[in-house]
C-alpha cells in the first residue's frame, strides 16, 4: 500500500509561466520517500547518526498535467526494489481536486557510508524493517 503525503503547492513552486516548475516534482519525491520511511519506523536522521546516507542514483519523471499555485497534491510514494545496498520507488503526484495525475515518476537510491563515500550494505537494524514493509507490499499488490 503506497504512502500518500499531502502538500500544498506554494507560490514559490511556480514559474514565469505560473505552474509548478519541473524540479519540485523530483523534491516532493523526496518528500515522499522521507515520509514513506518514517511511516515504517526509519527516520533520515537515525540512518545519517548510524553512518548512513541514502543518495538517489537514478530519478526520472514522466509529466503528465501542470500543477499551479494553490493545489493540493497528494504525493504517493511505493516501494518497488530493496537489497541490502539500494532501493526503489515509483511515485504519483495526484492533484488532490479532481484526482488527475500530474507526475509519475521513479527513484533508486544506494545506501552509502557517510564516513567513506562508498556504497555499503544496510545493517540488519534497518534491512530487517524495510524488508518486512517489501513483503507487506507484495502481498498487498498481488491480490
Amino acid at each position: 500500500m503506497p504512502v500518500i503525503t499531502e502538500h500544498h503547492v506554494n507560490f514559490y513552486d511556480t514559474d514565469a509561466m505560473a505552474v509548478v516548475h519541473h524540479s519540485n516534482y523530483i523534491r516532493w519525491f523526496e518528500i515522499g520517500r522521507v515520509e514513506y520511511l518514517r511511516s515504517i519506523g526509519i527516520t533520515l536522521g537515525e540512518l545519517m547518526d548510524d553512518g548512513f546516507v541514502f543518495p538517489i542514483t537514478d530519478v526520472r519523471a514522466k509529466y503528465v498535467s501542470p500543477g499551479k499555485f494553490d493545489d493540493v497534491v497528494l504525493i504517493e510514494t511505493t516501494p518497488t526494489a530493496l537489497t541490502k545496498a539500494k532501493m526503489a520507488f515509483d511515485y504519483r503526484i495526484i492533484r488532490k481536486a479532481d484526482g488527475e495525475v500530474m507526475v509519475t515518476g521513479h527513484s533508486q537510491n544506494v545506501f552509502t557510508s557517510r564516513e567513506t563515500g562508498h556504497i555499503t550494505r544496510l545493517p540488519e537494524k534497518y534491512y530487517r524493517i524495510l524488508a518486512a514493509a517489501m513483503a507487506k507490499e507484495k502481498a498487498l499488490s498481488s491480490k
